[in-house]
């Protein structure tokens, strides 16, 4: 049992990692491609027309993925965060460093497809709602955590301090979650529940649950690509990444 422990432990160096992420890198990808793919055949010509939106509602099938997202990404980096913090690992804070544009992007996203849906609907392109007010503060806290990381000249400093940034900015996630049940909030509660029946067809969660994946795989794959650049910029005196470049060299 322990042996199995120590086995999985070993991918906490970054050295060890390296060749790894650029395995899940290509799975990843590759599913990425393919469900996406899937997600917007049936978002566009397979769910049906909703009978009080029309056709402009099927832009929920991006919105809806990229606001998860953008909140599920926002968790995994303050556990990465956690984890470098606890355990002073140095990978913990590159994964944390290599997630966080896509966060932001994913943020971006969901707010500016939001516009997009709440035009028609609402008649204005924003209104300070809670939960779009929320999602944009968590789009300031992607964007504040990469802007303070680069700022740091030390590596260990700028883990340290971006770690922390991010464990007191999780508490915005569930405030994002439960906004519209907390607040009087033009923004339409939540179709989809754990301990409920889903009030959606069931093509249209199908397809939005398939989007979902795509884009957790895309962030995967991306992550992964990120990091391998990380953990070369990092380690770039370590005697492996020299050894690494040379036998590249020699390749070419």
């Amino acid at each position: 049992m322990s042996s199995r422990f120590i086995n999985w432990f070993k991918f906490s160096s970054p050295a060890t990692f390296y060749p790894l992420a650029s395995k899940i890198a290509w799975v990843s990808t590759l599913i990425a491609v393919v469900l996406i793919a899937i997600g917007l055949y049936m978002s566009f010509f397979v769910a049906p027309t909703d009978y009080k939106q029309g056709e402009g509602y099927r832009i929920i099938f991006v919105h809806v993925p990229a606001s998860w997202m953008s909140m599920f990404l926002y968790v995994v980096m303050a556990c990465w965060a956690a984890l470098g913090l606890v355990f002073n690992t140095r990978l913990s804070a590159m994964m944390a460093q290599a997630i966080a544009p896509t966060g932001a992007m994913f943020a971006f996203l969901s707010l500016w497809t939001g516009s997009f849906w709440g035009k028609p609907m609402w008649g204005t392109w924003w209104v300070w709602d809670a939960r779009i007010t929320s999602e944009l503060i968590l789009l300031f806290l992607y964007l504040g955590y990469m802007a303070l990381r680069s700022a740091i000249d030390d590596p260990r400093r700028g883990d340290r301090a971006s770690a922390i940034l991010l464990l007191v900015g999780v508490v915005n996630v569930p405030i994002i979650y439960y906004s519209v049940k907390w607040w009087n909030t033009l923004h339409q509660g939540s179709t989809i529940k754990l301990n409920e029946e889903s009030s959606m067809d069931d093509t249209m969660l199908l397809a939005m649950l398939i989007m979902t994946l795509g884009f957790w795989a895309y962030s995967i794959a991306i992550a992964m690509v990120r990091v391998r650049t990380i953990i070369l910029e990092r380690e770039r005196s370590s005697k492996w990444v020299k050894q690494l470049i040379v036998g590249e060299n020699r390749d070419a």
